[in-house]
């Protein structure tokens, strides 16, 4: 057998510049498409809703929007091709691993994708420019699927230990929160573009910019690693919608999706509102957004290293209970603001801690769950366990967007404090479900196996209910 090499934090952090790319790429998309191609421009904002003439605006089935419904349908199409991406994934046996010929295939398409988002619906038919929209989403998250499934299967791959397993979750999160930091800042370069190339092409340019960025970040890991010399892997013999079933199987992970789901559920509604809570209840500029996100982020990754440390000490259970109420605290400032930058400070600061611990616990728990599956079957299946996890979690947010734009139609304050308001009920629901969660039995089964104190009984049909 080939002896392995160690895996190391250096070697972490380069595997974390991948989330950073793809991150990027899709906070533009998350943060920005709603607010360009839908919503009237003011004075204040003139970029708002700066391309939504080329598409239809007006609500086509109840209040149903056309663009909510392309958002929701992407988001769906999304989620029903991560198992399948998964299982290829995970049955494959490339020369170069099962994970890594996928992210090198599909950075350079995946970040064109993103460009023409915001460049091809502007021609002068509106039954045109909503169809290529329509069929460029779909190919956008297809995409992103086949970069970020493969890519997500070697946390609990390369996590090797619990101690790892929580080191990866928290550099990916740190770089995670990066990217979509820098996606903030969309408007600002925009605006240094604008008295050169114009309104609309400067926020082509500057898309085209990040998304440059972005694709390096992608690459870099996906040229630099060479996965058979950290990781032993042998392909999986499941068919994709079998590993699926069997993945829901386990109770435990079931737990962890339900809040899992309804938190990002919560989750979208805030940051599709978060550019419309700040400029139509805060009344403040957008070009404020980035300040306001750097913020947050600063503070945030401050509370890294005091997340990694607690997590290790007292379990990462109690510290997502946390993250969960510190959210719905957040939505109910929201719910309540008024005007004034210092209502967007408030909640930049108050957002920090639920961001610093979601970013960092939920993936080392799928990581956990994956792992002791590995140890009593002998087949690992870890591609299908974050895909698993982002089907549940991207139905969700499809959800989320058909609200969002469908509440938001009437485009009134009060419309954007609903959604708020909403994301408040749903995330502290979430957070009531996730005390079911047994995470100590979990870590203990673990322990067991590789000292070789337990049968490999199926975990599906231990005493863990």
């Amino acid at each position: 057998m080939k002896e392995l090499k160690p895996i190391t934090n250096k070697l972490l952090w380069i595997f974390a510049l991948g989330q950073f790319g793809w991150s990027l790429l899709s906070g533009i998309v998350s943060n920005w498409m709603v607010y360009y191609y839908t919503g009237i421009p003011s004075e204040q904002n003139p970029n708002t809703g700066v391309f939504a003439s080329g598409i239809t605006q007006s609500p086509i089935l109840f209040k149903l929007t056309l663009f909510g419904l392309v958002l929701a349908a992407g988001r769906i199409f999304d989620a029903i091709t991560d198992p399948l991406i998964a299982g290829w994934s995970d049955r494959s046996n490339y020369k170069g691993g099962r994970r890594i010929p996928f992210m090198r295939a599909m950075a350079v398409p995946f970040s064109l994708c993103t460009i023409g988002l915001f460049v091809l619906p502007q021609t002068g038919s509106i039954g045109l420019n909503d169809t290529i929209l329509f069929i460029l989403l779909m190919v956008f998250y297809l995409f992103m699927t086949m970069f970020c499934t493969p890519y997500n299967a070697l946390i609990a791959e390369l996590g090797d230990t619990q101690q790892h397993r929580i080191n990866v979750s928290t550099f990916i999160s740190f770089t995670f929160i990066l990217g979509q930091s820098i996606s903030f800042l969309l408007p600002n370069v925009a605006g240094a573009l604008e008295p050169g190339v114009g309104q609309q092409n400067s926020i082509r340019y500057s898309v085209a910019i990040m998304a440059t960025m972005a694709c390096i970040s992608m690459l870099i890991p996906a040229f630099y690693i060479k996965e058979r010399d950290y990781i032993d892997s042998k392909p999986s013999e499941t068919a994709p919608f079998k590993s699926l079933a069997k993945t829901f199987s386990n109770g435990q992970f079931r737990r962890f999706v339900y809040s899992d789901v309804i938190y990002f559920f919560a989750l979208t509604l805030f940051q599709t509102g978060l550019a419309f809570y700040e400029t139509q209840l805060m009344e403040i500029e957008d070009t404020w957004t980035f300040v306001l996100t750097a913020t947050m982020t600063a503070i945030s990754v401050a509370l890294y290293p005091v997340v990694n440390i607690l997590a290790k000490r007292m379990g990462k259970k109690p510290l997502i209970i946390t993250g969960f109420f510190s959210y719905c605290i957040v939505f109910g400032i929201t719910t309540m603001c008024g005007k004034g930058l210092h209502w967007g400070f408030i909640i930049a600061v108050t957002a920090a801690i639920p961001m610093a611990i979601l970013g960092i616990l939920p993936q080392a728990c799928v990581a956990d769950v994956a792992e002791v599956t590995r140890l009593e079957t002998g087949e690992d299946r870890s591609g299908m366990f974050f895909a698993a996890r982002t089907f549940a979690f991207k139905m969700g947010q499809a959800l989320a967007l058909v609200i969002f734009t469908s509440i938001t139609s009437s485009q009134t304050k009060q419309s954007y404090r609903t959604t708020a308001l909403i994301a408040f009920i749903t995330c502290f629901i979430g957070a009531v479900i996730f005390f079911t969660y047994k995470e100590k039995a979990i870590l203990e089964r673990i322990r067991d196996l590789k000292t070789g104190r337990a049968n490999k009984t199926s975990f599906y049909k231990k005493k863990l209910p």
